[in-house]
């Protein structure tokens, strides 16, 4: 029987937590029916780290901006920039972007400004934009929506674990919502529910590794590998066989995702 083989939408391989590693954390992700990865830069001054682990390793592509937790202490980045980078042939989106007021709330409106940069840069690439979302619903939901009206762009809720209101406001925008180990928590049951009345083509995985590791790997460091702990939680949630729910998610990354298409 062949394996089914997945898509880890969003990791962070360039993080210390995998230094020297690469080759095996790759190849283990591969027993593991992960077929590809994208690993994603929080920061334009790591861009070279991750863009060179990318090239080194055919399954691997990159996305590029910068984390809303680091707006106010790094240089804001332009669209121009961004839109530049986005020539590289394996950097298929832009961010992660996004609010986080959880931590960093005191910095709302850089993060904001910041945000809608990152929007026209996946606007005139027609990249997807890889969103970061915590403790800031209405405003994520409002400038979505404010910009999406402005002129489309797609859109993935990376680690998606917000509300059903911001859930529902992405869905009807077009987006997709991811689902990271977060899903699987046992406690996670909300959140659950909200994946499961999402329409099935709009899901992907990922680990957001190395944090948020699925059971049974739970408060130890994650690994792309363990995408199928959260697939196989994602195929239960919707009825399906790990099989099918892996070609659905890899077909709704394809689609979103148009420059990493094997």
């Amino acid at each position: 029987m062949t394996q089914p083989q997945l898509v880890d939408s969003h990791c962070h391989l360039d993080f210390p937590d995998f230094d020297g590693e690469h080759e095996e954390l790759i190849a283990r992700a591969h027993a593991a029916g992960v077929a590809r990865m994208v690993t994603i830069c929080t920061k334009l001054s790591a861009l070279p780290k991750v863009q060179a682990i990318a090239e080194s390793h055919p399954s691997v592509f990159f996305a590029a901006g910068t984390h809303p937790m680091s707006v106010a202490s790094d240089p804001m980045v332009t669209v121009d920039e961004l839109v530049a980078l986005a020539d590289h042939p394996k950097m298929v989106g832009i961010g992660e972007t996004g609010l986080d007021y959880h931590y960093t709330a005191e910095s709302a409106d850089v993060q904001q400004k910041s945000l809608r940069i990152h929007i026209e840069a996946a606007r005139q690439t027609k990249l997807p934009l890889i969103i970061h979302a915590r403790d800031a619903d209405e405003d994520m939901a409002r400038i979505l929506t404010e910009e999406h009206r402005a002129g489309g762009y797609s859109c993935v809720m990376h680690c998606f674990s917000s509300s059903a209101a911001l859930a529902q406001a992405a869905l009807d925008l077009g987006f997709y919502l991811s689902m990271s180990g977060i899903a699987a928590f046992p406690r996670s049951t909300d959140l659950r529910a909200i994946f499961a009345s999402a329409p099935v083509d709009r899901i992907l995985v990922e680990t957001d590794a190395p944090y948020l590791a699925p059971p049974p790997h739970r408060g130890r460091r994650n690994e792309p590998a363990y995408t199928a702990h959260t697939a196989r939680v994602g195929a239960e949630l919707f009825g399906m066989s790990e099989a099918d729910f892996a070609a659905q998610t890899s077909a709704n990354f394809d689609r979103l995702f148009w420059k990493a298409v094997a």
